[in-house]
């Protein structure tokens, strides 16, 4: 019969391994418990990443579309100076 986990062995230096050991008998489980939740935490925060970096995409492009509507319709004679400006930013500040 096998269980449903597998084995993985993790090395770690002294004082993390003191830290964890301290760590998880204040909170009275194993380090191995430990481990598993950091393991999930972080597998789990991969997707939500994903998640919180398409929202922002999108909040970008909303954004920037929604002023260039709003300059072209009703201040066309700044568009050059505002897009002259950006481009000077990004190189200042970016170097792109």
């Amino acid at each position: 019969m096998t269980t449903p986990n597998k084995h993985c062995t993790v090395r770690l230096d002294r004082s993390k391994y003191d830290h964890l050991v301290a760590l998880a008998a204040e909170r009275g489980c194993t380090p191995s418990d430990l481990i598993r939740a950091a393991v999930d935490s972080f597998l789990s925060a991969g997707q939500l990443f994903t998640s919180s970096q398409r929202r922002l995409a999108r909040i970008s492009e909303f954004q920037q579309l929604a002023l260039d509507i709003i300059i072209r319709e009703q201040f066309p004679e700044y568009r050059d100076r505002l897009i002259a400006e950006t481009d000077k930013r990004l190189e200042q500040y970016h170097g792109a």
